[in-house]
């Protein structure tokens, strides 16, 4: 534990002691009502700071109130133990040792150190995992920050000066929502913030975390506001599709992902989740939400409403739809023989089984049979509810895929079989059926032979 977060620890101890004893500082109490007092408040329960008891003795009152009267604040202060950051299993020594190791080498873990010195016999002693933990966290030797100060990282504000010249993209984790269907499905808010401006360019709230959503909202502050300058994102599992680099390669767009453990350079599009969290969602009354039509549509009224209109510190006191028309004039509108339907079409491979058909998202299709067994590729609109796929082998196109019909596929014929013997077999069971008794011909079809051999009548 560092120094500042004991000193928080020892201030939120002290703040609950001094609120327990504080009333019976009154001077006009005398004895006996002082011991009453200290009974009430051995009865009651309390919500104890780092602590899961929930009710406090006699004895300690007044203990707590004796030393409050010997030694004022400092008497209710927690102590802190003499041995404080030593580990008191392994010799000064042999933790000075471990810990100068562990500094010269960041890249390893604390527990592959102590290994290594106990192999080396440098350590004798065997030392538990919490042990070891709390021996480097003490010593302030934690593994990012061994690494941060081997790589010399620095965490520097920035900021852009004109509008759609870098975007922040994240999504945040929301509440359960009513589907279509009437089912409670958690929702997932995606947001896209300019950084100059902090105006949200684009959110939505769905029912899936993909990157299908990150792409929609790419297509929609293109159509919508102009060209994007860069697009800034965490590693999340919605912004490192293929499809959408190879989409934004397109577009000439290029893609940053932070580093992996440092949020705080994604700090506005945080900031503005917490906003979201404060002034939208914990004021909404959820049980009303009938749909994710519904919650989108009071969501985009707040931002355009309430957000966009107040005073932003980060903007010396303007609005966010004030600075952007103020800089509106710098904003580079996309060229219009650029078709972006096009771009943003998917493209996947598939190889045709020998049926001549194929599955995509779990849905079965077939292809003309000159494809059979080839690989080949497939162009759609992600964003339409009905897929209507384009078939393409060779750099030829070989139209639209088509749903398979299973039904339909049991009338097509088949020629598995001659079809002349086929037809002869079909007539001579009909004439040999048609000669027995309804019973008879009922058994010969189950292949029953009710007429014993001449061999089997011989045995009995």
């Amino acid at each position: 534990m560092r120094a500042e977060e004991r000193e928080t620890k020892a201030k939120e101890v002290f703040d609950f002691r001094y609120s327990i004893i504080a009333e019976l500082l009154n001077p006009y109490l005398c004895r006996e009502e002082r011991l009453k007092l200290i009974r009430q408040k051995a009865n009651r329960e309390y919500e104890i700071p780092y602590s899961i008891k929930r009710s406090i003795t006699e004895a300690c009152i007044r203990k707590w109130y004796r030393k409050f009267r010997e030694y004022g604040k400092e008497g209710l202060i927690p102590k802190t133990r003499s041995d404080m950051g030593t580990c008191r299993v392994l010799p000064p020594e042999e933790s000075a040792a471990l810990l100068e190791y562990l500094e010269a080498h960041p890249e390893l873990t604390a527990q592959s150190v102590y290994q290594l010195l106990k192999e080396e016999g440098i350590i004798t002693k065997e030392l538990s995992k919490s042990s070891l933990s709390r021996l480097v966290v003490s010593a302030g030797l934690e593994r990012h920050t061994r690494m941060q100060q081997k790589n010399g990282t620095k965490q520097l504000k920035f900021a852009f000066k004109y509008p759609l010249e870098c975007v922040q993209a994240d999504m945040m984790h929301a509440f359960a929502v009513p589907d279509g269907n009437g089912k409670l499905r958690k929702a997932y808010l995606l947001a896209m913030i300019d950084d100059a401006t902090r105006r949200i360019l684009y959110a939505a709230f769905a029912f899936r975390e993909s990157s299908l959503e990150f792409e929609y909202g790419i297509k929609h502050v293109l159509l919508s506001h102009g060209r994007i300058g860069r697009l800034f994102v965490d590693n999340g599992s919605a912004f490192v599709s293929g499809e959408t680099k190879r989409i934004l390669s397109i577009l000439g767009i290029p893609l940053i992902h932070s580093r992996v453990g440092h949020c705080a350079g994604r700090g506005k599009i945080e900031r503005f989740f917490r906003t979201t969290r404060d002034q939208f969602l914990r004021p909404l009354d959820k049980e009303s939400i009938k749909s994710l039509a519904d919650l989108n549509a009071r969501y985009h009224s707040w931002v355009e409403s309430e957000y966009h209109r107040n005073p932003h510190r980060g903007l010396r006191g303007k609005t966010p739809l004030d600075v952007w028309l103020e800089n509106a004039h710098h904003i580079i509108q996309l060229d219009p023989t650029v078709d972006l339907d096009e771009i943003f079409m998917h493209e996947v491979k598939r190889i045709v089984y020998k049926d001549c058909s194929f599955t995509l998202y779990g849905v079965l299709y077939e292809v003309p049979s000159v494809l059979s067994k080839k690989k080949i590729k497939l162009r759609f609109n992600p964003f339409l509810p009905v897929r209507r796929l384009e078939i393409i082998y060779d750099k030829k196109s070989y139209g639209e895929a088509r749903l398979v019909d299973t039904y339909a596929n049991t009338r097509v014929k088949r020629n598995n079989r001659n079809k002349n013997s086929l037809i002869t077999d079909t007539k001579e069971a009909a004439q040999e059926n048609s000669s027995m008794s309804p019973t008879r011909a009922a058994f010969s079809a189950s292949q029953i032979n009710l007429i014993p051999s001449q061999g089997e009548n011989n045995d009995k």
